[in-house]
């Protein structure tokens, strides 16, 4: 008998998540009854505001929901998030340039599908998500990472993008607060960067995900509002999940220029259609209802920020530059590799996590998921008492 045709060497060559991989595990252990303590996942442990639910069972009741709407997006919600877009990151848009998407990460694939070719080089920021090169490869272009550490806070610069560029790049990732890292680019970083983008004709896809968690008074500008003259190559990324707790109801967007937008549309027309209508609803409330619960989750945020970044900080052997965005801290653990814990010798920052999750039974992502090995990712979006226990956790096994 012949055998079967291979399967596809495309989506063979794609990794797992590694974040969701990590928490996985975490939540088996638990379940198995072991005192796991995660920082794995990035996911507000607060619920969805009740207004927002409420919005969601009032659509239940609307038969209107039950049918198919337009692929890209109710009329009402895209109209709001281009005030939104308006209000937050500084550009006005249209409805018709805005498609809501199955959550941020369809709107990142579909980004990349958009306006990368095969043979395309694309500059990605280390570290990123752990998403984008899969994205990028999915798309049949060539990921080029561009690293900067902790010296840096994180942070690229425009000599560093310049020597990467060659003639084949074509679309820069941004992002403003990083997951990973938290880091923040200044009003003038982002401007530089988005003015070299300008200058050389490159598309950008800037995700504004987190740009609602910011602290100590820090702004995340958007890369179009710096430079204006740059939407016109510009995809922006956002979505309701993490400013709003709403990371299980899976509603993100797009916004871009028309024509970019007419094939992302089309795409999305294929792929999924229209997102859930009551997901979509329930957005709606969020972006136009009262935002004081959302700013009560951001304060909550920025106090255990201010925890875990003094508790990491006394373990000699990190470095834990303070974060400005999101609900990350980023260690650099450089200083406890090479060397033995617990009878175990740990070379990489994916042993050091395996040995942090065996001894003290706490899970953080190791930083080969973003990039370079050295670092740890660690979330901060997780109960106080709990986000302390684990940290003196590691005090103990690193003392």
């Amino acid at each position: 008998m012949t055998e079967r045709a291979p399967l596809s060497r495309k989506l063979s060559a794609i990794a797992e998540s590694a974040t969701l991989k990590v928490d996985a595990k975490a939540k088996a252990l638990q379940a198995a009854g072991r005192p796991v303590i995660s920082y794995a996942a990035g996911e507000p442990d607060f619920s969805t505001p009740q207004f927002i639910v409420d919005a969601a069972q009032q659509a239940l009741a609307d038969p209107a929901n039950y049918r198919y709407t337009p692929a890209v997006g109710l009329p009402a919600l895209r109209e709001a998030i281009a005030a939104k877009t308006l209000r937050d990151s500084g550009l006005e848009v249209k409805p018709a340039q805005v498609i809501v998407t199955n959550g941020g990460k369809q709107a990142v694939y579909q980004a990349f599908q958009t306006v990368v070719n095969p043979g395309d080089e694309v500059l990605l920021p280390a570290p990123y998500w752990t998403t984008y090169p899969e994205a990028i490869a999915l798309a049949d272009g060539i990921p080029v990472e561009v690293f900067a550490g902790a010296d840096q806070e994180y942070k690229v610069t425009v000599e560093q993008l310049e020597a990467a560029r060659t003639e084949r790049t074509t679309v820069l990732v941004f992002v403003s607060p990083s997951n990973p890292t938290g880091a923040v680019y200044t009003p003038e970083e982002t401007a530089a960067i988005g003015q070299w983008a300008l200058e050389h004709g490159i598309w950008v896809i800037s995700d504004e995900i987190y740009q609602n968690l910011v602290y100590d008074g820090a702004r995340a500008v958007s890369i179009v509002e710096a430079v204006p003259e740059l939407a016109g190559q510009t995809i922006l990324v956002n979505g309701v999940a993490k400013t709003y707790a709403m990371t299980g109801w899976r509603v993100g967007w797009m916004i871009g220029p028309t024509d970019a937008m007419k094939l992302a549309g089309n795409l999305q027309s294929h792929l999924s259609s229209n997102v859930n209508n009551v997901a979509q609803r329930a957005a709606l409330a969020a972006i136009t209802g009262p935002q004081d619960e959302a700013e009560q989750m951001r304060l909550a945020f920025d106090r255990r920020r201010r925890l875990i970044v003094d508790e990491l900080s006394k373990i000699p052997g990190v470095t834990v530059p303070t974060p400005l965005g999101a609900f990350y801290v980023y260690p650099d653990v450089t200083g406890l590799l090479g060397r033995t814990w617990g009878g175990t010798e740990a070379t990489t920052s994916l042993e050091l996590a395996d040995l942090i999750l065996d001894q003290a039974e706490v899970a953080v992502v190791p930083g080969e998921a973003f990039g370079p090995s050295g670092y740890l990712r660690l979330s901060y979006a997780l109960g106080d008492d709990q986000l302390l226990e684990g940290i003196r956790r590691l005090q103990r096994l690193f003392s």
